[in-house]
């Protein structure tokens, strides 16, 4: 007689073949008018839990509406983030359907669309516990927000309950920072509400500074870390996530716990880079700090006069870019033009550099521009601390965007630079009006490849990583949006794809196009397996699903219910 073990598997593969492979059936969360759904008696009583804090939250228009917004207000980062339903791209708050269900500033009519319906205004540990048991209790899409700066939609959901983080504001700084008895020096913890800015004026205090990007309103202890987070000092530091020492977080079971390389290591592995929104609600992080240190700010622009120019300028710029790998230079290179002229403005940090020395670094590239035609126009120096330059007053706020993105390697600007150009003049030529390039790789990016985390390892051989983006007008019809979201994937999507390497060529998470048709391989690459176990591990039931998120491809575009699927 055959043993036990194969027997079984006899028996698995005649019930596989009468009956075909096991199916994992579609389940959905509850909305209202499901019998599931929680009473007015149930929110009542959670309000009463958590002290009163559960808010009704409505679309950023209707709020603005009956508080009578300035339009500074509305296109400010830093009062949107005082709103509960209010996202910095505001198009994340529309459901544009079909039906669709809209708010938009100044029409006549204001639906729900993709806002959650009631919010958690949190300011304790408690306060999250109780909305995520309640969640659980009567299956509900739950979403985290911090301050909004959200530009693929993880923030929000339809008939969700938000967990709103904003007002966790600590920062604490410590000279030495211990885990499990073992000195990691200087390094401040900052809550998960408290955004970059508020940050970096708090280390000039302290004569500290850390590693860390331009948004105002970006929270490190948000969705910057666990999305890599870049920062134009990464050539000289690495990423956000290749520095993050810790967090503090309340899990999908409820339990609140620490994370770091001894609590949690995999959890820990898995929040340096393995996306926004997924792992559950952090509290705060703390990251290390460095002494504070002078930078100066390089600012130029460049006009072109035709297409073919353009083009020309773009591979001259690709020819230079390894020109400040000595230094470890960041720079912003962001485009804007049409299929005529354009203007490239070009911003370059230099650390511990005056300004003739960082003009001296910048001048062969000019001079290379020069020779093309381009009118060179503006260019200046600014030599202060880096706290006071790489971070924005405020950041634009309330319009309509989508981007989509690629980490180009190193190899395509020391092999292939005159492949740059072209990819331009394709994107502008297909009416992509805005191309925002960032020198945030290579240097101490590529040199941190040994650290074992989520990263991407995209990362580690990309040098640039380029932005397309496409905004909209508010008037223009949900189809009209529709079709315009879909069309851009399709243009963009090849030819930065092309530029990068091809099909398996990678995307920063935070930065990216929601609609990639293959976000596993784009954002996460040979990574997501171990992701996707440890997701099961610590949130066997999805609470935590975000779009192009670890998982998310068992649930619908809303996260509300999954597809059903066989496996194999």
């Amino acid at each position: 007689m055959l043993p036990l073990s194969l027997r079984l598997v006899a028996v698995s593969a005649v019930l596989v073949f009468f009956w075909g492979p096991p199916v994992v059936h579609a389940r959905c969360r509850n909305q209202p008018g499901d019998p599931g759904y929680p009473s007015a008696a149930d929110w009542s009583a959670l309000n009463d839990t958590i002290n009163g804090r559960l808010l009704n939250v409505v679309p950023s228009a209707k709020a603005c509406s009956e508080l009578g917004c300035t339009e500074a207000q509305w296109e400010s980062g830093f009062f949107r983030q005082t709103i509960p339903g209010a996202m910095n791209a505001y198009n994340w708050e529309q459901d544009y359907g079909p039906p669709a269900e809209l708010c938009l500033r100044n029409g006549s009519s204001c639906a729900q669309g993709d806002v959650s319906l009631y919010a958690v205004n949190a300011t304790s540990v408690a306060h999250i516990q109780a909305g995520i048991i309640f969640a659980q209790a009567h299956n509900l899409r739950v979403v985290i927000k911090s301050s909004g700066h959200d530009y693929l939609g993880r923030s929000t959901a339809k008939n969700s309950l938000l967990l709103w983080t904003a007002y966790f504001k600590n920062v604490t700084f410590t000279e030495h920072f211990s885990i499990a008895g073992s000195d990691h020096g200087p390094a401040v913890t900052v809550g998960s509400g408290v955004g970059l800015k508020t940050i970096y004026d708090a280390a000039k205090a302290q004569g500290k500074m850390f590693v860390g990007g331009t948004a105002a309103t970006v929270s490190p202890a948000g969705g910057y870390i666990q999305g890599a987070g870049h920062s134009a000092f990464s050539p000289l530091y690495g990423l956000a996530a290749d520095n993050v020492l810790q967090f503090s977080v309340v899990l999908a079971n409820g339990s609140f716990v620490t994370v770091n390389s001894v609590s949690h290591p995999d959890l820990f592995w898995a929040m340096r880079g393995g996306g926004s929104g997924s792992w559950g609600v952090i509290i705060d992080a703390t990251v290390p700090t460095l002494p504070i240190f002078n930078v100066t700010l390089h600012t130029v622009n460049l006009l072109t006069a035709t297409l073919d120019q353009t083009c020309s300028l773009m591979n001259t710029h690709a020819m230079h870019v390894n020109d400040w790998n000595e230094v470890r230079a960041g720079q912003y290179f962001y485009l804007t033009g049409s299929t005529s002229n354009s203007t490239l403005a070009v911003s370059t940090l230099f650390k511990d550099l005056d300004g003739d020395a960082s003009k001296a670094q910048m001048s062969s590239f000019l001079a290379d521009a020069a020779a093309l035609g381009v009118v060179i126009q503006g260019e200046s120096t600014l030599t202060t601390f880096a706290n006071d330059i790489v971070g924005f007053q405020d950041d634009a706020s309330g319009y309509n965007v989508i981007l989509s993105s690629r980490l180009v390697p190193g190899t395509v600007y020391s092999d292939a630079p005159s492949s740059v150009g072209p990819a331009y003049k394709q994107l502008l030529s297909q009416g992509i009006q805005s191309i925002l390039g960032h020198i945030v790789a290579g240097g101490q990016v590529a040199a941190n490849a040994h650290i074992d985390s989520a990263v991407n390892p995209a990362w580690r051989t990309a040098k640039t990583h380029v932005v397309a983006t496409q905004r909209w007008d508010s008037s223009l019809s949900a189809s009209d949006v529709q079709a315009l979201r879909s069309n851009f994937t399709a243009i963009v999507r090849p030819v930065l794809a092309g530029l990068a390497g091809g099909e398996s060529s990678g995307s920063y998470l935070n930065e990216g196009d929601v609609l990639e048709p293959d976000f596993r391989v784009t954002f996460f690459g040979p990574k997501y397996p171990r992701l996707e176990k440890i997701k099961a591990a610590y949130d066997p039931d999805d609470l935590f699903i975000v779009p192009v998120g670890v998982r998310s491809e068992f649930w619908d575009s809303e996260g509300m219910c999954t597809i059903e699927r066989t496996i194999s």
